[in-house]
């Protein structure tokens, strides 16, 4: 029995010594090409346990051995590796950022070359069923507020780094499509046939544009043939639905006159004149009777319900209101439809 124990005992003491030893404190150093790398992300992989360099790139971590780091840094490719003591972790720089292709007012560039603040748009975020394709960039470009003016035309207002005007009462940014200031509204432009898009947001826009840049400038780049393509005929459609989620509830001519004649009786005033500022007459020959507690008497006065006076029949009468939903009435469900056809060829002497 006393050596089943010490078995035991021993088995527990040797696996104690064996976590301690797991848990061991790593260092190491993360670098580039320039030397130390600041504030560079040291995490145990598939865990919250991490830390960050210091000032002269080192880093401490307390993880088993062998486990996997992941060495991470805003602008560089992110390197996993095995944790082993003194480690020496060099960083690549991330160049595909960083050789992106923007269009400018003057050329083509790498985005690498472009002092400038440009955001570059991906076409991919279009959505078919937008009448404008500028609603589709709502939160993908940063300084840049889109909202709807609530038109049928699903028209957008689009504003670059807050409201301002340069001596015009406009706010919105230049449009410059293939190259040709475009002054006509972008929800009679087709998405699909956009390629690239380019937001210039700074004040060096103003360099090529002039004055009409104090607002932004957006480039807009179309599609056309390639050169080697063959003749292309693309076709699209598109269907989208839209409906109202939740309709206003309104009240009908019992409950709305109630209503009025409750808050003037409440107030002490004369229900009978203070509902005649709202197109009713409490006395009607032929009216909806409603019934409506007076706080002054402590009893339910009566009345009859109807419109003002119509002067076109009879001016003693009154005119009955009829319970009719509007809200209900007018709307519908609404059913959009995109169909899309285009053709496009590139030779040596042009391409469309």
């Amino acid at each position: 029995m006393k050596q089943t124990k010490r078995l035991i005992l021993s088995f527990l003491a040797l696996l104690l010594c064996t976590i301690m030893y797991a848990q061991q404190e790593i260092t190491g150093t993360v670098s580039d090409d320039m030397g130390p790398v600041i504030g560079a992300t040291v995490m145990e992989k598939g865990t919250t346990n991490g830390t960050v360099t210091d000032f002269d790139g080192n880093f401490k971590l307390k993880v088993e051995a062998g486990k996997t780091l992941v060495f991470s840094y805003i602008g560089y490719k992110t390197t996993e590796l095995p944790a082993t003591d003194n480690m020496k972790v060099t960083l690549q720089s991330d160049a595909q950022v960083l050789n992106e292709v923007v269009v400018t007012g003057y050329q083509v560039q790498r985005k690498a070359d472009l002092t400038g603040s440009v955001g570059v748009v991906d076409t991919k975020d279009f959505k078919a069923s937008d009448t404008d394709p500028m609603t589709s960039l709502q939160g993908k470009v940063p300084g840049m507020t889109i909202t709807s003016n609530g038109s049928p035309s699903g028209e957008a207002n689009v504003h670059i780094r807050g409201i301002g005007s340069m001596g015009g009462s406009s706010t919105a940014p230049l449009y410059i499509v293939d190259g040709i200031p475009y002054s006509g509204s972008l929800n009679n432009m087709n998405a699909s046939d956009i390629e690239s898009m380019q937001v210039l947001k700074d004040a060096a826009s103003a360099s090529i544009y002039g004055s009409r840049a104090a607002n932004g400038v957006i480039v807009i780049t179309t599609k056309k043939g390639k050169k080697g393509d063959k003749f292309n005929i693309d076709f699209s459609a598109s269907v989208s639905v839209a409906w109202m989620t939740q309709k206003m509830k309104l009240l009908n001519t019992q409950q709305y006159a109630t209503a009025l004649v409750q808050a003037a009786l409440n107030d002490g005033k004369n229900p009978v004149d203070y509902a005649s500022n709202y197109g009713l007459t409490l006395n009607a020959v032929n009216g909806t009777p409603i019934s409506v507690y007076n706080p002054a008497t402590g009893a339910m006065d009566s009345y009859s319900v109807g419109g003002l006076y119509d002067g076109f029949m009879n001016s003693r009468k009154t005119m009955l209101y009829s319970d009719t939903d509007w809200v209900d009435e007018i709307g519908r469900t609404g059913v959009t439809q995109n169909y899309d056809l285009s053709f496009s060829k590139a030779t040596d002497k042009g391409s469309s």
